[in-house]
């Protein structure tokens, strides 16, 4: 995500208490800005919760979803949130699609935490919830997960850098989502396992909450602290984006690596530009018609999916190394999102 803006678990709570009105919830034809797709009141209800409308991620994510309701003669509702956080937006979307009836809701949780007691009322009322692309905590609150497996994404890209390096020492910079928010962990963590490094060999860790600008003044500050960096690694392609200007401001683009995770459109293309090395690419468009197809499964025959479903990662960059299974950035631009 990424893809995702966060804010820390303090704020979000604050946030919640003057954001409850912050999310639209609406029928086909409302023009307020969410949609419903649909073959008529007989068709199978389901609901789709994003943590925004505006993130490519998650506007790909809807049109994934829109087109497995039409396919399945399924009647889509959705909602989103005026900021990534908005955990009381997206508990008033969930209580107002329980009470349309919908089947099952898809959602990626804002809080994963504090989303949980909506989650359990839902359940309660018969009503399938799967997360998409963030998991819930503990993740056992859904009935099942379909996402990336985010340790994966960042291990892939710290093999890479590994290999890139060709045994050079590794000066490391972290540009890191935000504390606590498991998709970053993840990430982070992957990365290190990747690289086979640990958090002694991160030179300076900042975060960015996943954001262009803050990923450029982050990358300034690491500079200021470590000049001798050598490799980045990134939560996300905008903050990539963010730390190769810093470097370039600096004369130092060409003999830093950076490493990222996603593959949108934007990103894929940067790869191709040789700005970013390499990136993991994910498949939002995926999950969402996996969820949709899921819910009217168990509306017609009340089979329920349960656990995880890793909906795929591929390492995507045009200068493969020798032991790293990769795809070039022609096959990233054909299957990216955003």
């Amino acid at each position: 995500m990424s893809r995702t803006t966060r804010l820390s678990s303090s704020l979000l709570r604050a946030a919640a208490v003057t954001g409850v009105a912050a999310l639209t919830l609406t029928a086909c034809g409302s023009g307020s800005g969410s949609s419903s797709t649909g073959s008529g009141s007989g068709s199978v209800k389901v609901g789709l919760i994003t943590k925004t409308d505006t993130n490519p991620f998650f506007v790909k994510m809807k049109e994934g979803a829109e087109k497995a309701a039409k396919e399945n003669g399924a009647q889509l509702s959705t909602a989103a949130g005026k900021f990534d956080g908005d955990n009381a937006g997206q508990v008033t979307a969930m209580e107002n699609m329980v009470a349309a009836g919908v089947k099952g809701i898809l959602i990626t949780p804002s809080d994963s935490k504090a989303i949980v007691p909506a989650i359990q009322k839902a359940r309660a009322k018969g009503v399938l919830v799967i997360a998409l692309d963030t998991p819930t905590e503990p993740e056992s609150a859904v009935d099942a997960l379909f996402a990336t497996d985010n340790l994966k994404a960042g291990q892939l890209i710290g093999e890479y850098a590994k290999a890139a390096m060709k045994g050079k020492t590794a000066k490391i910079a972290a540009l890191d989502l935000a504390p606590g928010v498991s998709v970053g962990v993840q990430r982070h963590n992957g990365f290190l396992k990747g690289f086979g490094a640990t958090e002694k060999d991160v030179v300076c860790a900042q975060d960015t909450g996943g954001d262009q600008a803050k990923g450029q003044t982050a990358m300034e500050n690491c500079l200021q602290k470590a000049p001798g960096i050598n490799v980045v690694y990134t939560i996300n392609e905008p903050a990539a984006l963010g730390a190769y200007t810093a470097l370039k401001a600096k004369g130092r683009e060409k003999d830093v690596l950076i490493v990222s995770v996603d593959g949108g459109c934007t990103g894929t293309q940067a790869v191709k530009d040789g700005k970013i090395a390499a990136t993991s690419q994910q498949y939002p468009l995926k999950m969402a018609a996996e969820g949709v197809k899921a819910v009217v499964t168990y509306a017609k025959d009340g089979k329920k999916a349960s656990g995880y479903t890793d909906t795929g990662v591929t390492l995507i960059t045009d200068k493969a190394q020798a032991g790293v299974t990769s795809k070039d950035t022609g096959y990233g631009l054909d299957n990216c999102w955003g």
